[in-house]
């Protein structure tokens, strides 16, 4: 009897999966390309509704309310339903574009990106936590390589694609672009995911929702502005760090008291845990400064064009996208995993330790050589941190778990563009000072990033003298970046590898297979 009714349950998990991690890869696609997209979009928005000095807050407005918004998406989820909270953080980022699209001015356009970037901190921290339901641990890496390759094509093709929206049909569907697959996702997480609802006695810790809130904005705000509109050293800086280290320590001491806490501090007591989330900053340091300063090393020495900006990125991304799909195969093959962190660590140190080599005379073979190293360190690292981090916590945390582990990703990304920017820009205006006196400071004395149209306009000792001032600073810059990851490969070293909950092809240890007991039934209600 047994026999007979297998089958058609065996037939029916995998489809059904399929159907979800579908909608769930469309979603991923929307959270990653939306800047990517709009960042192509910009200067004709600028051009339609003016605003030129507000620019900078389009951006902000979405980073700030996406990294505020996430811990508290991964804690609603945890309480009231992966579900229900997933997919009312599609509807709030649809909203968000359709209001973005229909903006009408600078201003609006800037509080609209805000409500969109509230929606997108719940998406990618919706779609690793329902990956960490539906799918055991053990088979979980293939997934979730699958979201990392997801995330290189959007980087890659994000720019291509703004660029071609914004010139066939006009800025505003850069914003509606999303719209049609957000519903297909929205329609298909309806029809086809069933998890078990949830209903928790205690309510949100709302005391601790905003200290954390506070803080994040404050330490986004600091590397947003340092450096750039305010000077690291000046007054509306200090107050921020003042203001965002006291929200942080009244945060950490409140958790400690709240009933329910925003991000429980007990998962930080999994020294796995503790560890991925270092990685996991070093990670988004390394990746958003590499992907900042790449094309603008090829445009400004190599002689790129500027229009196919996403393309430069190519060995980096493409090696990402390849090496993640093989680690996760691998992991689900094999059940190990610790190998990942090291090597993509030793390989990211190497990578960007060869990318400060670079000079005025590097071919772009052998650059992109350099950022395939880097591109392949960062694919062994990418999922494999979301991979350990669920698998170091219990169920009932797997939100809290998947969007702290988002958080720090994010974060260290602020933190990378901000840092290896500042060191960027500094070593460039010194170079230019150097090499071509008061013309070269009064060239970078704005910023130290020309565009195309600038540095053709350029006497050609003054063009001569940036292309030798960015190789340095992408020097300074990917050196830091290297220093930095080292401590990525400390952190890896001491990675215990504990078996994956789940059932691989080797059933015999008797751990994973009463670990896979406690997680199938959610697959089967799933389904």
């Amino acid at each position: 009897m047994a026999d007979t009714t297998a089958p058609p349950e065996t037939e029916k998990q995998p489809r059904s999966v399929r159907v979800v991690l579908l909608a769930l890869m469309i979603t991923m696609m929307l959270a990653m390309l939306d800047n990517m997209i709009v960042g192509t979009a910009m200067p004709t928005i600028v051009g339609e509704l003016g605003g030129l000095e507000h620019l900078s807050w389009v951006v902000t407005a979405y980073t700030l309310a996406t990294a505020a918004s996430t811990p508290l998406w991964g804690k609603i989820g945890d309480m009231y339903g992966r579900k229900g909270a997933f997919m009312s953080s599609i509807v709030i980022f649809l909203i968000g574009s359709a209001l973005s699209g229909m903006a009408q001015d600078m201003g609006q356009l800037i509080g609209f990106r805000a409500v969109q970037g509230l929606g997108a901190g719940g998406l990618m921290v919706g779609v690793m936590a329902i990956i960490g339901d539906l799918i055991p641990p053990r088979e979980r890496g293939k997934y979730q390589g699958m979201m990392a390759g997801v995330m290189a094509l959007a980087m890659i093709g994000g720019p291509l694609v703004g660029g071609t929206i914004t010139d066939h049909w006009g800025w505003r569907w850069a914003f509606y672009i999303n719209l049609p697959l957000g519903i297909v996702a929205l329609l298909a997480i309806s029809a086809v995911l069933h998890l078990p609802k949830k209903r928790a006695k205690t309510r949100i810790d709302y005391p601790g929702a905003a200290l954390l809130t506070v803080g994040i904005t404050s330490i986004v705000l600091v590397t947003t502005w340092g450096g750039t509109q305010y000077a690291w050293t000046s007054a509306r800086i200090m107050e921020l760090i003042g203001i965002g280290v006291a929200a942080l320590v009244g945060f950490v001491f409140w958790q400690t008291k709240a009933a329910e806490p925003v991000v429980p501090l007990h998962i930080f007591r999994s020294r796995n845990f503790t560890l991925m989330s270092v990685i996991g900053f070093i990670t988004g340091f390394v990746m958003f400064g590499a992907t900042l300063f790449l094309p603008l090393y090829q445009q400004a020495v190599q002689g790129a064009s500027a229009t196919n900006s996403g393309l430069l990125l190519l060995p980096m991304l493409g090696a990402m996208l390849v090496v993640s799909m093989i680690a996760g195969r691998v992991t689900t093959n094999s059940g190990r995993y610790k190998v990942f962190p090291v090597a993509g660590s030793v390989l990211m140190v190497v990578g960007l330790f060869l990318l400060a080599q670079m000079d005025t005379g590097t071919s772009r073979f052998t650059s992109g050589v350099y950022m395939a190293v880097v591109g392949a360190g960062m694919g062994c690292l990418m999922q494999i941190t979301m991979l350990v981090a669920q698998n170091s916590v219990e169920m009932k945390d797997m939100g809290v778990a998947s969007s702290s582990t988002t958080l720090f990703r994010t974060l260290g990304s602020s933190f990378g563009v901000a840092i290896m920017g500042a060191l960027f820009n500094n070593r460039v205006q010194d170079v230019m000072a150097q090499r071509a006196g008061a013309l070269g400071s009064k060239i970078t004395e704005r910023s130290a990033q020309l565009d195309a149209k600038s540095l053709e306009k350029l006497p050609a000792a003054a063009r001569e003298a940036y292309q030798y001032a960015v190789s340095a600073g992408t020097h300074s810059a990917f050196l830091l970046g290297a220093v930095v990851a080292v401590a990525s490969l400390v952190a890896a070293v001491f990675v215990k590898e504990v078996p994956l909950r789940g059932a691989g092809p080797d059933k015999q240890a008797g751990d994973a297979a009463g670990d896979a007991a406690q997680v199938q039934p959610t697959v089967a209600e799933a389904v």
